[in-house]
């Protein structure tokens, strides 16, 4: 079988761009390229009908351009834009009541505010120059067009250490505003089919297919390293074994932390659609974090395989190519899940069924 002992790091995920589709906006008559998701988001997310998500999306469009235009005309003048959703148009502060029939003679609502937009823009350079004396609660600073100031966002209860951060930055306390969060922000990641990810610091395993809640994976990945705490790629923490079976079987389920997204993909970009099983001879290729995209057939099924380390039975035989560290990656025939890579030799590599590993595991492929 394929020993999964450390051997070294595995590539970045790749990235894909989604389906574009051609979108009539009924304002605006024109035509415009948008993800066929984003409107039936826009109306789960918003609260949105089909028409008022397009007629939107050309209102916003039209509101940015008036913007940029009195942006450019007023220079000093000009305090901020920001879209008013009630109304459908751009809203622009200026720093003087002089300029308020301009803006709207434009087609914007005209706001009188006390700070132009290169005052605020001055503000928060001074606080990037800051930046290394803040304190870990100052979670985040930026500009807000539409109350004309700059919004420094601190955890609870401790207001204080902003302040103290913003009064030695030298900007002006009164361009300053202040919200309190529960949690400081952090990054998130893709999980994704391939991808390498690490059992405490001696061994290393493949993502199999993104299920609702985390991965699948080889059971052995588990079984034979005493488990442990899973990082992913980039080595940062990413959840546990919630659940595994080796020998007789070869699957895992690996639960992921909150800083995870599991994503219906093959990090090469390639989509997961579902999990019709391939017949034999048919193509199939598979997604390692050491020997990367290889391809080959499917030979036969139903296999049962003799470890040394104990026999699994029900897979299925391929002639695809790969080697140690690629334990648990994802084997796929067009945009259907196959199975998660066990083991094999110099010829051949087998898969466990992923239909097997989802109904044992309970789970759910993500799809893409």
């Amino acid at each position: 079988m394929k020993i999964i002992r450390f051997l070294g790091i595995a590539a970045a995920a790749a990235a894909t761009a989604g389906t574009l589709a051609g979108v009539t906006t009924p304002a605006a008559g024109a035509t415009t390229l948008l993800n066929p998701d984003m409107v039936p988001a826009m109306q789960r997310d918003l609260g949105l009908t089909h028409d008022q998500a397009l007629a939107r999306l050309a209102s916003e469009d039209a509101a940015t351009k008036v913007g940029q235009s009195l942006e450019a005309s007023l220079g000093d003048g000009f305090g901020g834009l920001s879209y008013d959703a009630a109304t459908g148009k751009a809203r622009v502060g200026v720093t003087s009541p002089a300029l308020v029939e301009r803006v709207r003679a434009a087609g914007a609502e005209a706001q009188v505010v006390r700070f132009s937009a290169r005052q605020l823009d001055s503000a928060i350079t001074k606080l990037n120059a800051g930046e290394k004396t803040a304190a870990k609660a100052v979670t985040s600073w930026g500009i807000d067009p539409a109350s004309n100031r700059v919004t420094v966002t601190v955890l609870n209860g401790q207001k204080a250490a902003a302040e103290s951060f913003v009064n030695s930055s030298g900007v002006d306390a009164a361009s300053v505003q202040y919200v309190e969060t529960a949690q400081a922000p952090k990054l998130h990641y893709n999980v994704l089919g391939g991808d390498a990810y690490y059992i405490g610091s001696s061994a290393r395993c493949s993502v199999g297919f993104s299920v609702n809640g985390g991965f699948l994976t080889a059971g052995h990945c588990a079984a034979l390293t005493g488990g442990g705490a899973l990082s992913g790629y980039n080595r940062v923490a990413m959840g546990s074994f919630s659940s595994y079976r080796f020998p007789g079987s070869d699957y895992a389920f690996a639960r992921v932390n909150s800083s995870w997204t599991p994503v219906g993909q093959i990090n090469n970009g390639t989509r997961v659609s579902g999990s019709t099983a391939a017949a034999v001879g048919a193509s199939v290729c598979k997604s390692g974090s050491t020997t990367g995209w290889t391809c080959g057939t499917i030979r036969a099924k139903n296999q049962t395989v003799r470890y040394a380390e104990g026999t699994v039975t029900g897979m299925t035989l391929t002639n695809a190519h790969s080697d140690s560290g690629d334990s648990g990656g994802s084997f796929i025939s067009g945009n259907q899940a196959q199975g998660l890579l066990s083991g094999g030799d110099t010829v051949n590599t087998y898969f466990f069924p992923v239909t097997t590993a989802l109904s044992a595991t309970g789970t759910t492929l993500v799809r893409g």
